[in-house]
C-alpha cells in the first residue's frame, strides 16, 4: 500500500475537511472555465437576493446546477457557472426600512431622505452579500467567482440603461396612464406576477340600484358609478340597454346608464354590475372600450379620497365599507348580504400589502407593438415569447408546465416597470419643469409616494444617464426600474452586452436555466422577452438571441408531511446551513437530488439528510479498504474469473446510466444508479468475493477511481479527499476527465451465483439460523458455479450432486434458474420446535385474514370509509395471504410433504 495511511482516518469528518477542499479549488483557480475547448457550457446562476441567508431553496437550485457545472468540466468543456446577487428592490428596501422602524425610526424614508436611506442599504447589501457568497461555498458550488456579477454593477447599470434607450427609442417603453397594482403599505406599484392571491371569506354585498340589483364586494368604491353593464343577450335586462334614469345612491341622487358588453359573466351575481374604472382592472379595459369617465376614489394611502365624499372623505376603506353599507340600508338599498363570499385577496407577495388597484402614469413595455424582425415578420414581443417555446426553441422541462407558461403569455399585459422606491435602476429619463412646478416637485420629501403623476401636465421628456446641460429647470424621474428589469437581461448583461466581449461570444445563448417553476412568469419569460429583443436588434441569428436552450424547473421543499415549510412554524423548516454543519454538504446535496423529479415537489426531513450521511461514511469505508488492502497499480484491469467480468460489466453499465440520466437531466436516476452500484454490487458483493479469491488489486482501484469520478458531481467533497489522499492522478479531481466503458462481457454467468447466494440466505434468515452455523447442500438440477464462493458466502459446509436425491426430515428445497438445491437443516435447527413456531404464526395470520375479510366484506365500510383505508385493508389482507402460503410450504417441507 503506497497511499496515505495517515489521512485514512476511521472515520471521515466533513466538518474537518469541506472548507480546506473548497479553498484549494478556488484559489488553484479550478472554477475558471479553459477558453481554448471548442464546445462550452454556461450556467448564469439565478441571483439570490442580497438580504438574507441560504435557504432550501437556494440550496436546491445549487446542488442541481452544480451536478450540471461538475459534469460538464468532467467532459472537457469550456464550462462557465457564473455567480451574483440581486439588488432584490422591494425586498431589500422593505427589509432595511423595518430595520430602522424597530431601531425608533418612524418614518425612514421622510428622516434620512433619498441618499441617507441608500446609504443605509447599501451598507447592509454588502454584509448580506458576504454572507450569501460564504453560503454558496458551503453548498460546494463550483462557480467562477472572479466572474461574479450584482445587478447594482456599474456595467450591469451600463447594459439597463442601454437597453432601455433602445426600447424607448423603439416606442415599446412609452410613459402613460394605465391602471397598475399599487400597494399602499409600500407606496409602490408592482407587477401582475408578483402577486398572490391569498383565500378569504369575506362578505359580498347586494344593493338595489335603480331598476337592477346590483352586487359587489367593495361598496367603498361606488360612490361615483353611473354606468350598468349588462351582457347584450341577458334577456333580464335587454330592454334597459341604452336607457339612462335616476338613480338614488350613497350620497343622493345620481344619474345612470345601461351599456353592455359580452365580456359580463351572466351567472356571477345578478349578472349586472356597476363600472368602477380606477379601481379594477376589467372595468379600467371596459371604459377604454366605451369611452367612460375615469376618477380616482381610493387614494394612495388608502383612503377614501376627500373630493369623492365630504362624509367618509379621509376615512380608511375597512373602516368606511360598513358605514356605507349601513347608510345604504337605511337608505332601503340593501338587499342582501352573502356572509359565505370566498374571494382571493390581492397581495403584494413581498411588502404583503393588499393591493390596491390605482390610474397612474408611469412606465410600461409594450408587448403588443410589432418591431421585432422575427423569422421573416414584423412580431410583438409577445409573439416572440409564444414562438420561441411553441417552435421549441427553449425547451421547458417538465413539458407540462409549457401549458402554464402560455397561458399566462397569452394573457400578457403591458409591463408597468416604474417604481415607487429609491433603491434600484433610477429611470434614465429627465424632464424640464417650469420653475413653479420644479419648487413643488423638490418640496416634497417623500416624492416616491407620489410620482410625477401628481405634479401634473406635460414635461419635456429627454433620455439621459447625466443632466441635461441645456437650460431649465431639470428633474430626475424620482422612480426605479422594476428589479425584474435588470434581472430580464441577466444572462447577457453579465456577460459584457452591449459590448460584444470574448465571454459573451463564449457563452451566449447559455446552456440552460435552472430554477423553480414558482418563478417561471417572475424571471424566465421576462428574461426571454428581454434577450430575445435586445440581440436581435443587434442583427444577431434568432437562434443566438435566446437567453438559454433548456429550461429546467426544479419543485418546492416540503416537509416529511408534505407541508409547506413556513418561518411561522419553525418546526417545518429546515436550515441547510444547520444541516451542512451536523452532516456535511455532501449528504445534503444526495438528499435534494436523489428522489427528485423535474417540476414535482419533494419531501426533506433530517433523517433522510441522515441517511445519506451513512452512504458518505460508506463511501468512505469502501475507499478505505481498498486503497489499504492493495497496491498501487497503472495497468488496465484484465478480468479471470466470472466475478470479475459481471463487476465490470455492471461499472460499464452505471457510466452509461449515469451518463444518459445527467445527458437527459435526470439527475435523481443518475445518483441512484451509482449510489446502488457502490454500496450494493460494489461493496455488498465484490468485495467480500475479492477478499475470497484474492489478486484483484488492479480492478479494485479501476472501479474505486470511476466510482469516484461518477460520485463526485454529486458529492464533491468526500471525493476530492479521496483522490488527494490516493496516487490515482496528480491532477485534482475536479479536473479528471468523465469515465469511459471498457470492452468487457460476461456478467450472466456469476448473476446466477448472487441468485443462489440470495436465496440461501433467505432460507437461512427465515429460519434464522445463526451465521456461525453452517449447512449442508444437495445440488439436484443443475450446477453451482463459482462454488468456493457459493460456501462462503452462504455459509455451507459441504456440497453433494444426487439427481435422485430423496429429501429427508428438515432438507428445504431452495429454486433457482441454474440449480434445484436441498439445504440439510436438520442439524442445524430443532424441526420440531421450528414447526410449531410456523403453526402458531399460521394460526395468527389465519386470524389476521378473518378481520380484513370481516370488513371488507362488509358493504357499508366500504362504502363508507375513506377510498385509501379501504385500499390499505385489501392491500394487507393480500399480504397475509402470501405470508400464509409460504408458511403452508415450509411446513410442508419440514415435514416431507410433496417435496417430490
Amino acid at each position: 500500500m503506497k497511499d496515505n495511511n495517515d489521512s485514512l482516518s476511521p472515520q471521515y469528518e466533513a466538518s474537518l475537511v469541506e472548507d480546506s477542499i473548497y479553498s484549494m479549488w478556488e484559489e488553484k483557480g479550478l472554477f475558471k472555465p479553459d477558453l481554448s475547448r471548442k464546445e462550452s457550457f454556461c450556467i448564469s446562476m439565478p441571483p439570490p437576493n442580497a438580504t438574507g441567508t441560504l435557504h432550501l431553496g437556494h440550496a436546491t437550485m445549487l446542488a442541481f446546477e452544480d451536478v450540471m457545472v461538475r459534469y460538464n468540466r468532467m467532459l472537457e468543456k469550456a464550462t462557465l457557472w457564473l455567480p451574483g446577487t440581486d439588488h432584490a428592490a422591494i425586498a431589500t428596501q422593505s427589509v432595511v426600512e423595518r430595520k430602522l422602524q424597530s431601531q425608533g425610526m418612524a418614518k425612514p424614508r421622510e428622516e434620512l431622505g433619498r441618499e441617507g436611506l441608500i446609504n443605509q442599504i447599501k451598507e447592509f447589501v454588502e454584509i448580506s452579500k458576504g454572507t450569501i457568497r460564504n453560503q454558496i461555498r458551503k453548498m460546494g458550488s463550483s462557480c467562477d467567482w472572479s466572474r461574479e456579477k450584482y445587478t447594482l454593477d456599474e456595467d450591469l447599470s451600463k447594459s439597463v440603461n442601454a437597453f432601455f434607450k433602445a426600447m424607448y427609442e423603439d416606442g415599446l417603453i412609452y410613459r402613460g396612464d394605465r391602471i397598475v397594482n399599487w400597494d399602499p403599505n409600500m407606496k409602490t406599484t408592482v407587477a401582475d406576477d408578483e402577486i398572490e392571491y391569498v383565500e378569504e371569506k369575506g362578505k359580498f354585498y347586494y344593493f338595489q340600484y335603480g331598476p337592477v340589483v346590483i352586487g359587489t364586494a367593495r361598496p367603498e368604491t361606488k360612490f361615483l358609478d353611473k354606468v350598468i353593464v349588462v351582457h347584450p343577450e341577458d334577456k333580464r335586462y335587454k330592454k334597459l340597454i341604452g336607457k339612462e334614469f335616476d338613480v338614488e345612491w350613497i350620497e343622493g341622487k345620481i344619474k345612470a346608464r345601461v351599456i353592455s358588453d359580452s365580456c359580463i359573466d351572466m351567472e356571477f351575481g345578478t349578472g349586472a354590475m356597476t363600472i368602477t374604472p380606477a379601481h379594477s382592472m376589467v372595468d379600467f379595459d371596459l371604459a377604454k372600450i366605451h369611452d367612460l369617465e375615469i376618477r380616482q376614489i381610493i387614494d394612495f394611502d388608502g383612503k377614501i379620497r376627500k373630493d369623492v365624499s365630504k362624509e367618509f372623505g379621509g376615512m380608511e376603506i375597512s373602516k368606511a365599507r360598513e358605514k356605507i353599507v349601513r347608510k345604504l340600508e337605511e337608505k332601503g338599498l340593501l338587499h342582501s348580504i352573502d356572509e359565505k363570499y370566498l374571494h382571493k385577496k390581492s397581495v403584494n407577495y413581498r411588502g404583503k400589502g393588499v393591493i390596491e388597484p390605482q390610474v397612474m402614469k408611469q412606465w410600461f413595455i409594450d408587448v403588443n407593438k410589432k418591431t421585432i424582425s422575427w423569422k421573416g415578420k414584423e412580431r410583438s414581443l409577445k409573439e416572440v415569447l409564444q414562438d420561441t417555446v411553441r417552435s421549441k426553441m427553449i425547451n421547458i422541462m417538465p413539458d407540462r408546465f409549457e401549458k402554464t407558461y402560455f397561458h399566462w403569455i397569452d394573457n400578457l399585459r403591458d409591463w408597468c416597470i416604474s417604481r415607487q422606491i429609491w433603491w434600484g435602476h433610477s429611470i434614465p429619463v429627465w424632464y424640464r419643469l417650469t420653475e413653479e412646478r420644479y419648487k413643488k416637485f423638490t418640496s416634497y420629501k417623500d416624492v416616491s409616494s407620489y410620482t410625477l403623476a401628481l405634479i401634473g401636465g406635460e414635461e419635456e421628456i429627454v433620455y439621459s444617464e447625466e443632466k441635461p446641460t441645456a437650460d431649465g429647470f431639470w428633474v430626475r424621474d424620482p422612480d426605479t426600474l422594476d428589479t425584474w428589469f435588470s434581472s430580464a437581461l441577466w444572462t447577457f448583461s453579465t456577460l459584457g452586452w452591449p459590448e460584444k466581449t470574448v465571454d459573451f461570444k463564449k457563452f451566449h445563448p447559455t446552456t440552460v436555466l435552472e430554477t423553480g417553476y414558482d418563478i417561471l412568469f417572475f424571471w424566465v419569460a421576462r428574461m426571454i422577452l428581454a434577450s430575445t429583443y435586445a440581440l436581435r436588434r443587434d442583427g444577431l441569428k434568432e437562434e443566438d438571441c435566446l437567453p438559454f436552450k433548456n429550461v429546467f424547473l426544479h419543485g418546492l421543499i416540503r416537509d416529511k408531511f408534505g407541508k409547506k415549510m413556513s418561518k411561522s412554524k419553525p418546526e417545518t423548516c429546515i436550515d441547510p446551513l444547520d444541516m451542512i454543519k451536523k452532516y456535511g454538504a455532501d449528504a445534503l446535496r444526495l438528499s435534494l437530488l436523489i428522489g427528485s423529479s423535474p417540476g414535482n415537489d419533494m419531501r426533506l426531513y433530517e433523517e433522510k439528510i441522515a441517511g445519506y450521511r451513512n452512504f458518505i461514511n460508506k463511501i468512505w469505508n469502501i475507499s478505505r479498504y481498498v486503497l489499504m488492502s492493495t497496491e498501487v497499480v497503472n495497468s488496465e484491469p484484465i478480468p479471470v474469473t466470472n466475478a470479475d467480468f459481471w463487476i465490470l460489466s455492471k461499472l460499464n453499465e452505471v457510466i452509461k446510466d449515469v451518463t444518459k440520466g445527467l445527458d437527459s437531466y435526470n439527475f435523481s436516476l443518475a445518483g441512484e444508479k451509482v449510489y446502488n452500484f457502490l454500496w450494493n454490487e460494489f461493496a455488498d458483493w465484490y468485495l467480500e468475493v475479492a477478499k475470497i479469491e484474492g489478486n484483484k488489486d488492479t480492478i479494485l482501484r479501476h472501479i474505486l477511481k470511476n466510482s469516484l469520478k461518477l460520485l463526485h458531481p454529486f458529492v464533491p467533497f468526500i471525493t476530492e479527499y479521496i483522490w488527494k489522499i490516493s496516487d490515482f492522478t496528480k491532477r485534482e479531481l475536479i479536473s479528471e476527465k468523465w469515465p469511459t466503458t471498457l470492452k468487457v462481457v460476461g456478467k450472466k454467468a456469476f448473476m446466477g451465483t448472487i441468485d443462489l447466494i440470495s436465496a440461501i440466505r433467505s432460507e437461512r434468515s427465515y429460519f434464522h439460523i445463526e451465521p456461525k452455523e453452517f449447512v449442508n447442500v444437495v445440488i439436484r438440477r443443475g450446477t453451482i458455479k463459482d462454488e468456493q464462493i457459493v460456501k462462503k458466502l452462504a455459509r455451507i459446509k459441504e456440497v453433494k450432486t444426487d439427481t435422485n436425491y430423496s429429501p429427508e426430515k428438515g432438507d428445504v428445497l431452495v429454486t433457482t434458474k441454474t440449480c434445484d438445491i436441498y439445504l440439510s437443516l436438520g442439524n442445524v435447527i430443532d424441526i420440531d420446535a421450528e414447526i410449531s413456531r410456523l403453526n402458531k404464526n399460521l394460526e395468527e395470520a389465519n386470524k389476521g385474514i378473518i378481520g380484513y375479510e370481516s370488513k371488507l366484506n362488509n358493504s357499508e365500510f366500504v362504502k363508507n370509509a375513506p377510498a385509501e383505508v379501504v385500499k390499505t385493508n385489501m392491500e394487507k389482507r393480500d399480504e397475509l395471504l402470501q405470508s400464509i402460503s409460504k408458511i403452508k410450504q415450509k411446513i410442508e417441507q419440514l415435514n416431507l410433504k410433496n417435496n417430490e
